[in-house]
């Protein structure tokens, strides 16, 4: 069964120039974590959390909770809604295109998040559907500004399989530069490098996402069922930290006939783990242990 069609975050439009795209955004992107509760291990009650005044230790009602900006060590400004929206009025509603560029020059590092972006309505198709032709036949991303939770975001506009898409963007400032990271002064031995070069050869391949599996999250429903079973589970010791190669040479040798063995195998198939199952049959029912 198909998954529902996401439930829009946010109405606006697109503005390049004089024209406008009215558009509503969607999440793009379903993370799938598992997330567990805190929980009293001794009458497994669960465990809540209070918003606590720190100068009379009591709980706060949401209706006394305001947004403060601290001016000085003891003096904030409180904020309403209404401050946050005047201060946006110009683009609240708005992702506004500033310059359509090759996407090969934006470093991916800028990207944060993933939203689709559908017409608004009936009327807005036409000029969606022209923004979304244009930009794929010229090639270009466009770059823009918009107002989203309350704070001034970049973005990157790019078409992907005829759907707009916002990719929410990190400011230049707010890149941490990487001097110091890298080693200045390690010296590359020509032999180990022609090495490396042909292991990544051998390593080369096309993008197919659908390959790669989040085994972490499988081993660990895994042994959710095991535990819900109440069957014995067999820790396994973590591997310790790994160190660099005493000899490289060698150690790329091996690589090199490993991956060249493994490529001549044909891969197991993978089994979704049976926790996974059981909640896909019964729509994520879970049991009350007793």
């Amino acid at each position: 069964m198909a998954a529902p069609r996401p439930r829009a975050i946010w109405t606006g439009s697109i503005s390049f120039g004089l024209v406008n795209a009215p558009v509503r955004m969607y999440a793009a992107i379903g993370e799938q974590t598992l997330k567990f509760n805190m929980i009293h291990a001794t009458d497994g009650g669960r465990i809540g959390y209070q918003k606590l005044c720190k100068l009379e230790d009591a709980p706060v009602p949401e209706e006394e909770i305001v947004k403060g900006y601290q001016v000085e060590e003891d003096e904030f400004v409180y904020l309403t809604d209404e401050d946050f929206e005047s201060a946006a009025v110009d683009s609240y509603k708005a992702i506004t295109v500033h310059d359509f560029v090759p996407a090969e020059q934006i470093d991916p590092i800028y990207f944060e998040r993933t939203y689709y972006l559908g017409p608004a309505d009936k009327n807005g198709e036409p000029v969606y559907a022209l923004l979304a032709e244009a930009m794929e036949q010229s090639g270009l991303v466009a770059v823009a500004t918009y107002v989203f939770h309350q704070r001034e975001n970049l973005g990157c506009l790019r078409v992907r399989d005829g759907v707009l898409t916002l990719e929410k963007m990190f400011f230049a400032d707010e890149i941490r530069p990487n001097e110091g990271i890298a080693p200045e002064d390690a010296k590359v031995d020509k032999k180990q490098l022609a090495m490396a070069i042909e292991l990544i050869k051998n390593y080369t391949g096309e993008f197919e996402p659908e390959k790669y599996k989040d085994t972490y999250r499988e081993k660990l429903l895994a042994l959710i069922e095991q535990k819900r079973d109440g069957k014995e589970v067999k820790h396994v010791a973590a591997e310790p930290e790994t160190t660099a190669a005493p000899d490289l040479l060698a150690a790329l040798q091996a690589s090199l006939a490993g991956v060249k063995k493994q490529r001549d195998t044909p891969a197991p198939s993978r089994k979704p783990a049976k926790a996974e199952r059981a909640a896909a049959g019964s729509g994520g029912r879970k049991r009350k242990s007793g």
